[in-house]
């Protein structure tokens, strides 16, 4: 007899249905095979499948002859303990052990030999799939359920063994949906252990991060040991507007499917921030691997990546950063197929200006070679480095700073100011599928930010001063454009391009 159940597939960031199918053929030598591109944990479901249904008290499938589990579409790859529960239950109902209607109803769940449901990766797109398609009821692990009930429309059912399920299905137990998580309440208790007011001096670094947090672009800190760069980043994300309904969907996504969403956490409701070592390969860092998963930048989506000592990354790992710099996205290409990770991250970079860190320090002897320093700063490419919109010298900090006892602008201040200027592009971008200024493209830039005759003059010598490539052009233009915003004026004025000016790279 065949029986079907339903579960699903999770393929980057979206999901698809999983028919799985089984049949049993009571004639003939025990044979227990399980077809449609599964992987190794796919395959070892034959053992835990075998084991929990036994001491659930059912008849294992070693004493049901030959049986065939399908897992359909065929061609689509599955991977990962996921499909256990809905192969037993297939199971059960293909040698009439039990009875129940498939219908309207998901499975997802790994399954212990006792029969015990463990929690599983990639629940919450699964669960967006069951509401696209107008499922009712899905049936996940306990562990899962929290991460599950932020999506409306869909009956989610905690299961903690496959005896409670079949209880359930056949109506001797009821098992009480979970409630449905209020993700609103969710944004309002963050909390940052880091405040603006804490760093000392280095006015002119924090009205960069101020800038970078409003529209979204990426900043590089360059100065001595000490000068408080590092500070100046971990301070960043006191300043950043709250994430949206949308957008913490998005992220929460993004560590479901890695396996990183923390337990209990039913959604990610503050913006990421990330800080791999320098040591990180470049699968780390962009993400990979045979069935390929997010990496650094993907996690840090809507948030902000911070590498520390940057130039020490490899070179090659640096140069994997150039297609999410530009494009928001990371393109994984395998032999089964490509998969696109969102990465939108605000990259905070932090550098020395040479191998000892004094080149730059008035205080302090720099031991380094002019080659030397040639060489360090060169570890950076120049293509990179035009990716960056502020460049930031932060220099050491003088003593009557540091003894300064009155304190500078909270982080809440600052941030009502970002959060000002993020309703306005909001606004501007409405009709768009774009948030930030710094997501602007070329035509977008000609509509959105146009330039008086002062400014394209003031820009015009800017190229030819600078010698900035075009990238550069329309990058100053968008932080231009960011600045005017903070300052609540509709059109881009001359001193708004000369600040976005002042914060550029310059080459010789």
């Amino acid at each position: 007899m065949a029986s079907k159940v339903l579960s699903a597939a999770t393929i980057g960031l979206k999901s698809q249905i999983v028919e799985v199918e089984v049949d049993t053929v009571s004639a003939g030598l025990h044979q227990f095979n399980i077809v449609g591109l599964p992987d190794t944990a796919v395959k070892e479901s034959r053992d835990r499948i075998g084991a929990a249904i036994r001491n659930t008290g059912f008849k294992p499938p070693h004493q049901a002859g030959r049986v065939t589990i399908n897992l359909a579409p065929a061609d689509l790859k599955k991977e990962g303990p996921i499909y256990d529960l809905p192969m037993a239950l297939g199971f059960l109902l293909a040698t009439r052990q039990t009875k129940f209607d498939f219908k309207d109803k998901f499975f997802l769940g790994e399954l212990s030999l006792d029969g015990k449901v463990r929690p599983v990766k990639g629940v919450l797109p699964v669960a967006i799939l069951a509401k696209e398609k107008g499922i009712k009821e899905f049936f996940v692990p306990q562990e899962n359920a929290p991460e599950a009930s932020v999506i409306s429309g869909v009956n989610i059912f905690p299961v903690t063994s496959l005896n409670e399920v079949l209880e359930h299905l056949k109506g001797n137990k009821t098992i009480t949906p979970f409630p449905k998580t209020n993700t609103e309440s969710l944004f309002s208790h963050e909390q940052y252990e880091m405040d603006m007011s804490h760093v000392k001096g280095q006015e002119h670094a924090k009205r960069a991060l101020e800038i970078a947090s409003a529209g979204g672009h990426n900043v590089i800190l360059n100065g001595p040991p000490g000068s408080g760069k590092t500070l100046l980043a971990k301070t960043m994300p006191s300043i950043l507007p709250r994430l949206t309904t949308e957008e913490a969907l998005e992220i929460t996504k993004i560590f479901s499917i890695a396996g990183q969403l923390p337990r209990g956490v039913p959604l990610i409701a503050q913006r990421q921030f990330r800080s791999p070592h320098h040591s990180a390969s470049a699968v780390s860092l962009v993400g990979g691997g045979t069935f390929p998963r997010p990496g650094e930048i993907s996690l840090s989506h809507r948030g902000i990546l911070f590498l520390d000592e940057f130039p020490e990354f490899s070179r090659t790992v640096l140069e994997n950063l150039r297609q999410p710099l530009e494009d928001g996205i990371i393109t994984i290409s395998r032999a089964q197929g490509t998969l696109k990770f969102p990465a939108r991250f605000t990259l905070i970079a932090a550098m020395n200006p040479c191998p000892c860190g004094n080149a730059t320090d008035p205080e302090k002897v720099c031991s380094c070679s002019p080659s030397t320093v040639i060489r360090y700063q060169k570890k950076i490419s120049g293509p990179i480095m035009d990716r960056i919109d502020l460049h930031i010298e932060v220099p050491r900090i003088k003593f009557e700073k540091l003894a300064e006892s009155s304190s500078s602008e909270s982080s809440k201040i600052i941030r009502e100011r970002v959060e000002k200027a993020r309703v306005i592009q909001r606004q501007r971008f409405a009709q768009l599928k774009i948030i930030t200024n710094s997501e602007m493209n070329g035509e977008q830039i000609k509509i959105f930010c146009q330039l008086d005759s002062l400014g394209l003059d003031l820009m015009r010598k800017a190229v030819a001063n600078l010698y900035l490539s075009a990238r550069a052009y329309y990058r100053i233009i968008k932080v231009a454009r960011t600045v005017a915003d903070l300052a609540g004026s509709e059109k881009i004025k001359m001193e708004h391009i000369a600040e976005a000016i002042q914060y550029r790279f310059k080459t010789d």
